[in-house]
């Protein structure tokens, strides 16, 4: 059974960073694709940012490109996000998911697993 923790959430002024950590423990270590999704009040939860355990696939959302980078220590077994020049759109509770197939998804169904979720609040 794969168990997933989030850290790292907190209060940023715009334009600042945080790092997300995500603690995977569990039988299927090393397989399948880490997911980053958020969501906000009243709102559906949208995919942020994955990556395959390999690294071999990466995909991010429009809005984060070039702002958030996902990365994963293997022998740490720790998914990071790197979230830099934070809006207050991205506001939300961040979660941490795996699914089995390594193959990026964007959709939350998709996954099999998830984390508590941290919260991330920006001021303007």
């Amino acid at each position: 059974q794969v168990q997933l923790v989030e850290s790292g959430g907190g209060l940023v002024q715009a334009g600042g960073s945080l790092r997300l950590s995500c603690r995977v423990s569990g039988r299927t270590l090393g397989s399948g694709y880490m997911g980053w999704f958020h969501q906000a009040p009243g709102n559906d939860r949208e995919f942020v940012a994955g990556m395959s355990w390999s690294g071999d696939y990466t995909s991010y959302a429009e809005s984060v490109k070039g702002r958030f980078t996902i990365s994963v220590d293997t022998a740490k077994n720790n998914v990071y996000l790197q979230m830099n020049s934070l809006k207050p759109e991205d506001t939300a509770v961040y979660y941490c998911a795996w699914r089995k197939i390594y193959w990026p998804s964007v959709r939350p169904n998709d996954y099999y697993t998830w984390g508590q979720g941290t919260q991330v609040t920006v001021s303007a």
